[in-house]
């Protein structure tokens, strides 16, 4: 049986010094070696807030994945990894695409189990319930101002024709006045 290729994922929230990624890699490794998984030479190390859009270790985590370097995205916590339920099954449902597995060593996700994937599975329901809850109320609150009166959505088109039609009408008279104007000298 091929040996698992492992990739460790840690974030420390402060780039100062204050907080040790060491913590994190402690847990993992002997976590992934019990398991018999190939670690790789250097685990992928943020040094910033988990608000922040743009990780670099992470964007190379992802580019990673997509060249397939690894079997395994191994995380201390899920809240080291993702900034929310969406973004981290966005990411996950990536991994799944990839053939990548995921695991969670403190929330006890381990998606090469099938226990694991049916917690997945879980977490994408919930995910998927929750942005239903977002419609209807969006929904509801559209229903709402119409009934008010209000007027929703962008001003029609037509108005927006009008005034560009009269602004290139304005510009080709102006245009034909100015060719004009040396003809009559």
């Amino acid at each position: 049986m091929k040996q698992l290729r492992a990739a460790f994922y840690v974030r420390v929230s402060k780039a100062k010094g204050q907080q040790d990624p060491e913590m994190q890699l402690n847990d993992l490794r002997p976590f992934a070696a019990a398991r018999g998984w190939q670690l790789l030479a250097d685990p992928y190390v943020d040094r910033l807030t988990g608000s922040v859009e743009a990780r670099p270790a992470l964007n190379q985590l992802m580019a990673d994945a997509k060249a397939r370097k690894f079997d395994i995205v191994c995380v201390w916590k899920l809240d080291r990894f993702a900034r929310s339920l969406k973004h981290l099954i966005n990411a996950l449902a990536e991994f799944e695409a990839l053939g990548v597995a995921f695991v969670s060593l403190r929330d006890n996700l381990d998606l090469t189990t099938p226990s694991g994937r049916l917690m997945f599975q879980i977490i994408g329901a919930m995910a998927e319930f929750e942005r239903s809850l977002i419609q209807e109320r969006v929904c509801a609150g559209l229903r709402n101002a119409r009934a008010k009166g209000r007027t929703l959505g962008r001003p029609r088109l037509k108005n927006v024709m009008t005034a560009s039609r009269s602004t290139i009408w304005r510009r080709r008279k102006q245009a034909s006045l100015e060719s004009a104007e040396p003809a009559l000298a």
